[in-house]
């Protein structure tokens, strides 16, 4: 769920994200085995390790702050130069914008972490996040006032340590939102010892970072005007938990199984575009390639003929004006082209996994990017094979998340990635109505993977599905409209965030009344 918010440079932006985890009993029955190491700096016998360089690579934390200048713009910039600096980033939290602290007459602050390896010792690694700072334009200014970027060490390895320089853990952790609500986002649900076990024994609290977060507030003080999860999209910041986001379908092809050869010539697709503007659509998604079962697959030129003519008009039509373009598609090529014409995001049936040179080309963009879930290509995906699960919630988001966990390695933040189960796709009519259904199973499992991931906005593509029609006795896909209607009720309800559809007058209408309802019902 989206709301429009305003720029990158501040203004107003919850989703259906679990509710925080509390697992104190967990983490006490491991905090015995947990070993800590105390380096103090102020002394003069120091170790290498405490205040130079580390032999062996050391798992860290770091929290990211901006609030001058465009913000995610800086933000990726501190990602690179971090990965050049002898960082290798890992994982991502989601993004926050956050009401100033401390010093309250300033901008909105954006605040995110990252979660990676390194060799650098810890002094050794404070100077180069210091040097990064100065070079993007961090200069003396006032304690807590306004900064175009913010690099602090959060957690390094198993280690405590306290020097004039440099204390870890942070030691304003326990009290600062939007430091703990990314941090939060890096940690699993699993406490079988390891680093996890290590950084939660450092913490204040008997039960780790998840009872600080929880004695803050927790998941209750996220989508307030003190902290929202955002996603970055245009030049803009949209919060996914205000307003369930509309995406009307645009295919340009032949042998779509809907609305195939309807929209091939440019004026007609314009012409459709203009239509679901009209009716409500927030996101126009174009796909010139049919993904239909069995469907012949194009090459990207073919693929780019029939969508490049319609891209470069419907971004001069005046209803685009605060709207967004997605292109659905699963080449690199493709979505390298579809960018750089006016598209806002990649719309990947495939995860990254029919071409993955994507990952990379979609992370160099710096666009958003859909993860669905798939086993095959169109060709294979409704073989025996791939339509076989014995926990169907559990296995599409386990192997969702390892399409994720590639994106992620591939340098797309986590603040960029959207889920989709893949309803139709390698699922059975009975599957996909059991997906539509455990939305929030879906969330909970990866959850337990990463927490950060189970609160991502989540996509939900039910329009004409054949499995209304198995379910309804429909057998044309223009008659599966009000099956339709009912199914992207119940998803909203369950936790999507965009419905992707064909009758977006149906669709604006039914996501409207979604939202009433499970705001109704979480008060």
């Amino acid at each position: 769920m989206f709301s429009a918010a305003t720029s990158y440079y501040g203004g107003p932006m919850q989703s259906h994200a679990l509710s925080a985890f509390d697992l104190r009993h967990s983490l006490n029955s491991y905090y015995n085995k947990t070993s800590r190491h105390v380096f103090s700096c102020k002394a003069r016998s120091l170790t290498q390790f405490s205040c130079g360089g580390s032999s062996s690579d050391q798992e860290i934390v770091i929290a990211m702050g901006s609030n001058v200048g465009d913000r995610v713009s800086t933000f990726d910039r501190a990602l690179q130069m971090m990965k050049s600096s002898g960082v290798n980033i890992t994982r991502h939290a989601c993004l926050y914008e956050t009401a100033p602290a401390y010093v309250i007459d300033q901008p909105r602050f954006l605040n995110s972490a990252v979660r990676g390896m390194t060799k650098l010792g810890p002094h050794e690694l404070l100077k180069k996040l210091k040097e990064i700072e100065k070079d993007i334009g961090r200069t003396g200014g006032i304690r807590y006032g306004p900064r175009p970027i913010d690099l602090d060490i959060l957690l390094y390895g198993n280690s405590q340590i306290d020097s004039e320089t440099l204390i870890v853990p942070h030691e304003r952790i326990h009290e600062r939102p939007f430091v703990l609500a990314p941090l939060i986002d890096l940690l699993g649900t699993s406490c079988d010892g390891g680093t996890e076990t290590s950084w939660h024994s450092l913490s204040k609290c008997s039960g780790g970072f998840f009872e600080s977060w929880n004695k803050l507030g927790g998941e209750s003080i996220i989508g307030t005007e003190g902290i929202k999860r955002v996603l970055p999209v245009g030049n803009r910041l949209l919060d996914w938990c205000e307003k369930t986001l509309v995406m009307g379908i645009l295919n340009l092809t032949p042998d779509s199984f809907s609305d195939g050869g309807k929209f091939q010539q440019v004026e007609a697709a314009i012409a459709q575009a203009k239509l679901l503007i009209s009716q409500g659509a927030d996101i126009i998604d174009i796909g010139a390639q049919s993904t239909r079962p069995f469907a012949k697959r194009l090459s990207p030129n073919d693929e780019l003929e029939r969508l490049v003519p319609v891209l470069d008009e419907i971004t001069k039509i005046p209803e685009m004006e605060g709207k967004l373009l997605s292109v659905d598609t699963f080449y690199a090529e493709v979505a390298s082209e579809a960018v750089k014409r006016g598209v806002h995001m990649i719309n990947d049936v495939s995860g990254g996994k029919l071409d993955p040179r994507i990952l990379k080309v979609a992370a160099e963009l710096g666009v958003p990017y859909v993860v669905m879930h798939m086993r095959g290509d169109p060709s294979t995906m409704q073989s025996e094979q791939n339509l076989h699960y014995d926990d169907l919630c559990r296995e599409v988001a386990s192997e969702l998340y390892t399409q994720v966990r590639e994106a992620e390695l591939s340098g797309i933040p986590l603040w960029r990635i959207v889920l989709d189960p893949g309803i139709g796709f390698s699922k059975k009519s009975e599957d996909s109505a059991e997906l539509v259904s455990g939305l929030k199973s879906i969330r909970r499992e990866v959850g337990k993977m990463s927490i950060g991931a189970s609160h991502v906005p989540i996509l939900l593509g039910v329009s004409r599905k054949s499995f209304l029609g198995e379910i309804c006795n429909l057998a044309n896909p223009d008659e599966r409209d009000p099956a339709t209607a009912v199914a992207v009720t119940a998803g909203v309800l369950l936790g999507a965030n965009i419905v992707r559809v064909h009758n977006v007058g149906y669709g604006a209408v039914v996501a409207k009344l979604g939202d009433k309802f499970r705001k109704k019902m979480e008060t």
